[in-house]
């Protein structure tokens, strides 16, 4: 297809912006004018000692200025290579220029002054002729390839639109120049449906055909704003959007292309109708380096698909990475459910005088990947899609099967503590569930603890009690945890069927910086002796604080500074040197 001259005369805004990622390599024009000055100046002065009589005595040596000359004749020739090797076409017809001009004024003075010394700069202006012709013209050629090479590495081989690559470049030229753009990511909807039905080669066509459809629209500067639009690979685009004034501005150029979609494309006599989906991040607003903005526009693209947004057009916002983290979390959560790789690490409980309580059974996942996720992000994921009754049943099942072997091989009399939430304790079925725990794992009643939250007694309270008390009949342990933090209420109590308190790490935390927290915590211990209960302290990680527990009559201790989560096989050899100790 022929360019007509509208083409031909202008490049388009997208090619242009491709040039601007190449112009670094290029000198500029300061010094192009800097070269053609000091060249100037320098034939004036070569032509002015060239003719001078004056002579300069320097230690009885006598150099006459003429001589002077040759080494600024030498200083014209570097101005004249520089400017062909960094200023390509201009430079070489600069130079051409330059020297065809100065050879007649050298042969007039040859003519003129009677003198022959002039004659080799005659010479030497020719071969310099020579000599930057063929170096213009072997740099032509490895302009070329070069040009080449750059739009092999910066378009997109399938579409012809600019890459990956090129996109990233031009966003770390803005960002270098702190221009305002929003980067929009394009997801084509459905488009795997296409290459599955119609083959790879309809899909391709398609992909042609839409990239040429918003080369257009970027090209015809129709839009309010200045475009660049990209492939990134597969069905993903991305639209760099620069020169807006406000957000509504970005969200109607966006739209323009979205418009271009409407039109039926006719593919191999098939009438095809496509959609996609936007998500877009600005810089500097949303974020200032090139990794985020990829991150939060892919976040907001991916969100709005799969929150299944009414609009097909979404920006970045920090409540969407919260979003995509619950979502990916639960993800990660159900399959580890379904493969059934949830495990479990045990925290050591101490008396005061550091003898091995037992341990807490906590809950632990790894993703499919093998990286560990931290129990402060996927026990409330657990908790808010309301599978946090499957988390607890995998746990104590394998805690359970552990602790089991673990008596039997040492005969130990520690305790395994477990936790139950609201859902489980509450599910029908639960005592049930404990009896086959006590009868397949050979685990006396009595070394088996309960933990539960005082928040279980907020809304159901009665069948709480019941489900506690029936517990308590089979001689299970009842530990309340994270005291102090939920529904404190003596009256309830004072009637409630436990046998220790666990105080949150929270205070413990103040507990020696505040005499009032210190006191508290002491009002805590005190309160929960005076009902008949133990109390473990949690979260403790200093000697100072131990020190004021054991001051304050606190019974038992858990935390970092006596013992970490560990893994089972690390239990074990902890409660094996235990049993040795006893003994001796």
């Amino acid at each position: 297809m022929k360019k007509s001259k509208a083409e031909v005369g202008k490049k388009k805004i997208i090619e242009k912006t491709i040039d601007g990622l190449s112009e670094n390599t290029k000198g500029s024009m300061c010094g192009y004018f800097i070269l053609v000055l000091v060249y100037v100046a320098a034939c004036i002065i070569v032509n002015t000692l060239s003719r001078s009589d004056k002579v300069l005595n320097i230690s009885g040596a006598i150099l006459p200025f003429s001589s002077f000359a040759g080494v600024l004749a030498a200083l014209n020739n570097m101005c004249v290579i520089f400017m062909v090797v960094y200023y390509k076409k201009l430079g070489y017809f600069t130079a051409l220029l330059a020297l065809v001009i100065q050879m007649p004024v050298i042969f007039l003075t040859v003519i003129n002054h009677h003198t022959l010394a002039n004659i080799p700069g005659l010479f030497t202006d020719v071969f310099t002729i020579v000599a930057i012709t063929m170096l213009f013209k072997n740099g032509e050629g490895v302009r070329r390839y070069q040009e080449r090479l750059q739009e092999q590495a910066l378009t997109d081989t399938l579409t012809g639109l600019p890459n990956r690559f090129a996109c990233t470049e031009l966003i770390e030229n803005l960002i270098k120049r702190s221009e305002k753009f929003a980067i929009v990511f394009i997801d084509l909807r459905n488009f795997k449906s296409i290459n599955d039905t119609m083959g790879f080669n309809v899909g391709n066509e398609v992909l042609i055909e839409i990239a040429s459809r918003w080369r257009n629209v970027a090209d015809s500067e129709l839009t309010s704003t200045h475009d660049f639009i990209a492939r990134l690979g597969g069905d993903e685009f991305a639209l760099i959007i620069r020169k807006y004034h406000s957000n509504e501005d970005v969200l109607n150029t966006i739209k323009q292309y979205e418009t271009a979609l409407g039109s039926r494309l006719t593919i191999d006599g098939c009438d095809l109708y496509i959609t996609a989906s936007f998500g877009y991040a600005k810089y500097p607003s949303d974020a200032k380096t090139t990794d985020n903005l990829f991150s939060y526009a892919d976040a907001a693209l991916a969100s709005g698909k799969k929150l299944g947004s009414s609009s097909n057009i979404l920006r970045f916002s920090p409540d969407l990475l919260k979003k995509e983290r619950i979502i990916d979390i639960e993800r990660k959560l159900k399959l580890a459910l379904q493969k059934d790789t949830m495990y479990f690490n045990l925290q050591p409980q101490y008396d005061i005088n550091h003898k091995l309580r037992g341990f807490e059974a906590l809950a632990r996942m790894k993703d499919e990947n093998g990286n560990v996720v931290s129990p402060g992000d996927f026990i409330p994921v657990a908790e808010k899609v309301g599978i946090v009754d499957k988390v607890d049943d995998a746990v104590i099942r394998k805690s359970t099967e552990f602790f089991g072997e673990l008596i039997k091989k040492t005969g130990t009399d520690i305790t395994l503590s477990v936790n139950v939430s609201v859902k489980h304790l509450m599910k029908n079925g639960f005592i049930d569930e404990l009896r086959e725990v006590l009868e397949n794992r050979d685990i006396p009643a009595n070394q088996l603890e309960i933990e539960i939250t005082e928040s279980i007694m907020i809304d159901s309270a009665d069948k709480a009690l019941k489900c506690i008390e029936d517990i308590k009949k089979m001689g299970i342990k009842i530990a309340i945890d994270d005291f102090g933090t939920g529904y404190s209420s003596l009256s309830y109590l004072n009637n409630f069927p436990a046998d220790l308190l666990k105080i949150d790490k929270s205070f413990i935390d103040k507990m020696n910086i505040s005499d009032s927290s210190k006191q508290y915590v002491a009002a805590i211990i005190s309160m929960g002796h005076v009902m008949g209960y133990s109390v473990v302290s949690e979260g403790v990680e200093q000697q100072a604080q131990v020190d004021t527990l054991r001051e304050i009559g606190c019974d038992y201790i858990q935390g970092f500074f006596w013992g970490k989560p560990m893994s089972a096989e690390e239990a074990e050899q902890l409660a094996m040197e235990e049993c040795k100790l006893t003994t001796v």
